[in-house]
């Protein structure tokens, strides 16, 4: 049951593992108030057993440098979207520093609050690697899927796979899309300026055919071409601003 947890049969006895939603607030109320900054998973079977797992997350060591390097790089609001419960994801958004969480949300709530994110700011990214994530991934303006521990549905879904599990990707790769932007605008702009002022020369004949070969041509191409190749030096420690 997507977004609840699972449920099956095992020697003639119903067993139910997921939300305190999947096994009813019976069970859940057994086991006490949640612990503060963990995930509750409960297990029910219909011989009225019943247990619960206590999870917390493991926040990567890099993701609070992470957050603040896409702050730097003007990308607010960070929003974080999960399935857990409100108390474990306001932890961990404390701790890595995003400026808003959103908690407890199924796989279609996920692209309701994408939508409401589009509409208000115009452009988001989504960044994901489970399939409750490709719904989403598919709803934002840019997918981006952590290539190598993400699922292939989150894959498929994505616009850009990133091809390790290193979040700081993440900025390198927004940092990189910004560069190419702006090398490809003045790659256009100096293409058609040398054009334009070859093409006056041309007119009032102080440019010959061969020079306007050399340089609006074969020299033009040239220099866009290695202009771009500059992006090749492009490294992920390097801070982009704003556009």
């Amino acid at each position: 049951m997507p977004g609840y947890g699972i449920r099956g049969r095992l020697n003639g006895v119903e067993l139910a593992v997921g939300t305190e939603e999947m096994v009813g607030s019976a069970a859940a109320s057994t086991w006490g108030a949640p612990k503060p900054g963990t995930i509750q998973v409960y297990a029910r079977s219909s011989d009225t057993a019943s247990a619960r797992l206590v999870l917390r997350d493991s926040v990567r060591p890099i993701s609070k440098q992470v957050i603040v390097q896409l702050h730097a790089n003007g990308v607010r609001p960070v929003v974080m979207l999960t399935g857990d419960a409100p108390a474990a994801a306001d932890a961990v958004g404390a701790e890595v520093g995003v400026d808003e969480v959103r908690a407890r949300l199924l796989p279609e709530e996920k692209v309701d609050v994408v939508r409401s994110l589009r509409e208000r700011h115009g452009v988001v990214a989504m960044l994901g690697d489970g399939v409750n994530d490709a719904p989403a991934l598919a709803e934002a303006s840019v997918g981006i899927a952590m290539g190598a521990a993400g699922s292939p549905a989150a894959i498929e879904a994505a616009d850009i796979a990133l091809m390790s599990d290193d979040l700081a990707k993440l900025p390198y790769a927004i940092g990189l899309a910004r560069r190419a932007r702006r090398t490809i605008r003045f790659n256009i702009a100096f293409a058609i300026g040398v054009k334009l002022v070859l093409a006056v020369g041309a007119v009032l004949g102080v440019v010959s055919l061969a020079v306007a070969v050399l340089v609006g041509d074969m020299g033009g191409s040239l220099f866009v071409t290695f202009n771009a190749l500059r992006l090749a030096a492009f490294r992920s420690r390097t801070v982009v601003q704003n556009p």
